[in-house]
């Protein structure tokens, strides 16, 4: 039997990159899928190619805090329940979220409001229909950036921070209605978008503080959440775990030692 056979998922931004990789994945294990995106065309077309899965697309877009609710509203009306959600819907503002003093305060509540929003909003309305049908699984994709601070981009960081704290919250509030939220924080991911805005010079010096030398494919991070989303993690709760390559384990002398 499949892992995921005759599970109703639901994964938020699964056109591309990471949120895709998640969506066929607990397709592949047997779950119907519905894809949260701003882009219904785009994913239909995606599931015309993968005609083999139960996959659905449903609107969402995570600027528009009604297409939360009536996106749960069509998922329940057509499927009665949702069993796994998977968070990945989330933004960046590189060009202006800098540090604290030079950054954008709009852009820094910007990206509170929509990454950790997003989550808090949509584990709000799914849960209480997990609660009804006997349980569920939440994944929350955060990232290695909530976990170690850097010299820019400290709204995003923050915002995930705080999806990590979060993420715990859920867990300990929820263990009891035999509901489990785990947290998968990616670190430097080869996703089409990270490949065409990352300059040569930056991937290369990133990379020399990674101890597995190499970015991480979208399925690396689909892996971890499938991981969490199946029984196989039955006991695993309120965990945050960076799928990030070895990244800040190091001394600052680890990079000069592999140059």
């Amino acid at each position: 039997m499949k892992c995921f056979e005759n599970k109703i998922a639901l994964v938020t931004s699964s056109t591309k990159g990471i949120g895709l990789a998640c969506a066929l994945k607990l397709a592949r294990g047997g779950a119907h899928v519905y894809m949260g995106v701003r882009r219904p065309d785009a994913a239909e077309e995606i599931c015309v190619q993968h005609p083999e899965y139960q996959m659905t697309p449903v609107f969402f877009d995570g600027t528009q805090t009604d297409s939360y609710e009536t996106m749960i509203e069509e998922i329940i009306k057509k499927s009665e329940r949702i069993d796994i959600l998977i968070n990945n819907f989330g933004v960046g503002r590189p060009a202006v979220d800098l540090d604290l003093v030079n950054g954008s305060e709009e852009a820094f509540f910007d990206l509170l409001h929509l990454n950790l929003g997003s989550v808090y909003r949509l584990c709000k309305l799914t849960i209480p229909h997990m609660i009804k049908s006997g349980g569920g699984n939440i994944v929350n994709i955060s990232s290695i950036g909530g976990l170690i601070a850097d010299i820019t981009r400290i709204g995003y960081g923050v915002s995930k921070a705080a999806i990590n704290n979060i993420t715990q919250q859920i867990a300990l509030q929820y263990a009891r209605n035999n509901i489990r939220c785990n947290a998968v924080l990616p670190g430097l991911t080869a996703t089409e978008a990270a490949m065409k805005n990352m300059p040569e010079d930056f991937l290369k010096s990133f990379l020399s503080h990674v101890p597995l030398g190499r970015m991480a494919n979208p399925e690396d991070i689909a892996d971890a959440a499938a991981f969490f989303a199946c029984d196989a993690s039955s006991y695993i709760t309120g965990h945050i775990l960076d799928v990030a390559g070895g990244y800040g384990l190091g001394t600052p002398q680890y990079a000069d030692s592999r140059s």
